[in-house]
């Protein structure tokens, strides 16, 4: 799960003010708060589930009392028409955390039945998939998540865990070459990190190569052009395909050999999946 409760609980307030404000008007003036209930969470479609812990979250932060029974984990397909859990306490309290719970799991269900479809089409290969820091603001945590949950893997969570070399960084530093060497002289001595740089031709794989890069970011070069990489460096470095991948050709790039495809369209791009949760009538 979420390592970090303490964001997530964080998070999830701040999307609970967003949506209740001063108070849930409606719920307030129909259901009085001593009424209690049970409510079912159902999957409308054919989805990979996550998020199912971050949506339990959210009403336990809204009210107490409240009790669930899963049928369901993260991570598992679920059909279409199935029931995922329960939801049962004070039915103020799960009607005002209702927007805000399908919201977050709507999302994540969505990044990783995606995630799901890149990892299989990619199955010809030995390549990892990777995310991006293509998540929405103040969400990548649960993007992150999700894509685990899909069968992927995270690339750095952010700025601060993970030395990228990019065209911006190499076109001040003046050459690739110059760029390594400042990357690995300055980095935090008390973190061992490897150095990947970007690269946008084979002249750049050959000169990220001599100047000691650990891995190396094929930016949208041809199939081509990949597997000729894949050829010079012979296993010495990891290379990372990335740019233009998309479900039609992430099997042929997987197959040219590439250790890694890093996909920013696994969180920037994704359907929400269609989940209701229905209060049951007595």
């Amino acid at each position: 799960m979420i390592k970090n409760q303490i964001w997530m609980d964080r998070t999830i307030r701040n999307a609970l003010e967003e949506d209740l404000g001063s108070g849930d008007i409606t719920t307030e003036a129909i259901i009085p708060p001593e009424i209690e209930g049970k409510a079912v969470l159902e999957a409308r479609e054919h989805m990979v589930l996550a998020g199912l812990p971050v949506f339990c979250r959210v009403f336990e932060l809204v009210g107490s009392n409240i009790s669930f029974s899963v049928l369901f984990n993260d991570s598992q397909t679920v059909p279409g028409g199935t029931q995922i859990c329960t939801v049962t306490g004070p039915l103020s309290a799960i009607l005002k955390g209702e927007r805000t719970a399908l919201n977050f799991i709507q999302r994540m269900s969505g990044i990783a039945t995606l995630t799901r479809e890149y990892v299989e089409k990619a199955s010809s290969g030995k390549a990892k998939i990777l995310d991006t820091r293509k998540t929405v603001p103040g969400l990548r945590h649960f993007d992150k998540y999700a894509v685990r949950m899909g069968g992927g893997s995270n690339h750095r969570i952010g700025l601060f865990d993970g030395i990228l070399i990019k065209d911006n960084h190499i076109a001040v530093a003046g050459s690739i070459s110059r760029a390594v060497e400042l990357a690995k002289d300055n980095a935090p001595h008390t973190i061992k990190m490897e150095v990947e740089v970007e690269v946008e031709n084979l002249t750049g794989v050959k000169e990220a190569v001599q100047a000691g890069a650990d891995i190396i970011l094929l930016d949208n070069m041809t199939q081509q052009d990949i597997k000729k990489a894949v050829d010079f460096v012979q296993g010495k470095v990891l290379l990372e395909a990335s740019g233009g991948v998309n479900l039609d050709n992430i099997g042929e790039i997987s197959k040219t050999g590439v250790d890694l495809i890093s996909v920013g369209a696994l969180t920037h791009s994704i359907k929400a999946m269609d989940l209701s949760l229905e209060v049951l009538r007595e």
